[in-house]
């Protein structure tokens, strides 16, 4: 037999359903609450404690709540019972006090009410998203504002804490995420689609990641950047570079970049830069179409890692060589350093030499980081 929680839960299940109801200014209708009319307690006693637990929580106890029907029932071993036949709430006012939901609702309707009455457009957004109009009952002058806001100025250029809205410096991004929702329909032939993070979806300015790259031929650091050789920009401007180089070298080093001696002390060569790669923060540089036109080369640590970013950035510009990541280097300082295992079972892009020495770091877990192999042999290299 069902009991007072089971009938409470299966009415909080349909709680979401009559919301949407509201926001159709649907007239409400019995809500009825499907019910098991078998009975599991063989003696009498037992059974008319159940039985009295359901009645105590219906609308007959209490003046409000589900409302039950009865039907006498032959059973085997109690002989002709009333059981169960039917339980539903018969009013809006039933249904909603029964929850403990009556306030929740007069604000929700009060929120429902403020969204379409400045953008009616967003009907369908309330519909399937009531659970956020309810959570965000308190916040919804301030977001409706911002909205308003992106609205006349689609393609603001400007950071979020600068943008002209009577709102908390931190409420955009506190918010970001129904904010986004509610602009993806407002304004949703004036954004980038294929942009999840919020500043370059909505056109609005953002911290780029920065570039640190340094210049090896003393020429172009002369005539371009007054003498200066160790720069770092952002992303945007690396991309829009324009200088004469022919060569670029990426260099992972895990050291603090301000503590790289092995990226700083570098040797000259002509018409080449040297980029700190930073990991896997390669990434950043996939879309720089110049490097199409150029030699690349990629150094980084004699580890499984480093082999994996050099697949990754080998992914971006396919024409990448390896440098010091060979057999030869590994076994000649190789100190038995252990490295960090990998989960990574896809296929890489690596040639045969490389793939083989990957995966001997990765059955011995082995390492040899760039900090490791000597300047006098990494100038010789390049000399």
């Amino acid at each position: 037999m069902i009991t007072p929680k089971e009938i409470k839960d299966k009415a909080e299940r349909k709680y979401i359903s009559f919301l949407q109801t509201l926001v159709e200014n649907k007239p409400f209708e019995k809500l009825v609450i499907r019910c098991d009319k078998s009975y599991t307690k063989s003696s009498l006693s037992e059974f008319e404690k159940e039985i009295q637990q359901i009645i105590s929580q219906s609308k007959e106890k209490k003046g409000f709540g589900y409302t039950l029907e009865f039907q006498q029932v032959k059973t085997k071993s109690l002989g002709t019972q009333d059981l169960p036949s039917s339980i539903y709430f018969d009013t809006e006012r039933d249904f909603l006090r029964f929850l403990g939901k009556d306030k929740e609702v007069e604000l929700y309707l009060l929120s429902v009410e403020r969204i379409l009455g400045k953008f009616p457009e967003l009907k369908d957004w309330v519909f399937k998203n009531s659970i956020k109009v309810i959570h965000n009952q308190d916040e919804w002058e301030s977001i409706l504002n911002v909205c308003k806001y992106f609205r006349e100025n689609p393609k603001p250029n400007l950071y979020i804490r600068e943008l002209p809205i009577n709102v908390h410096t931190k409420f955009v991004e506190r918010k970001q995420a129904v904010i986004k929702d509610l602009l993806d329909v407002l304004i949703s032939e004036h954004l980038n689609n294929d942009e999840k993070q919020f500043e370059k979806r909505f056109n609005l300015k953002y911290s780029e990641p920065q570039i640190r790259f340094k210049i090896l031929d003393k020429e172009i650091s002369q005539i371009y950047f007054s003498g200066l050789d160790d720069l770092a920009i952002p992303v945007s401007q690396f991309e829009t570079l324009n200088l004469p180089i022919k060569k670029v070298l990426v260099v992972e080093n895990k050291t603090t970049l301000y503590t790289a001696t092995t990226f700083l002390t570098l040797p000259k060569m002509d018409k080449t830069i040297a980029i700190f790669g930073s990991g896997y923060s390669v990434a950043n540089l996939k879309n720089v179409k110049w490097f199409k036109n150029i030699e690349l080369l990629y150094w980084g640590d004699i580890d499984v890692q480093g082999f994996e970013i050099l697949s990754q950035f080998r992914g971006y510009f396919h024409e990448t060589k390896s440098i010091l990541m060979d057999i030869v280097t590994f076994e000649k300082f190789f100190e038995h350093d252990l490295g960090t295992s990998t989960n990574i079972s896809t296929i890489l892009n690596l040639t045969d030499n490389e793939q083989e020495l990957y995966d001997i770091l990765k059955t011995n877990n082995w390492r040899l980081e760039q900090e490791k192999i000597p300047f006098d042999y990494v100038n010789q290299f390049f000399n």
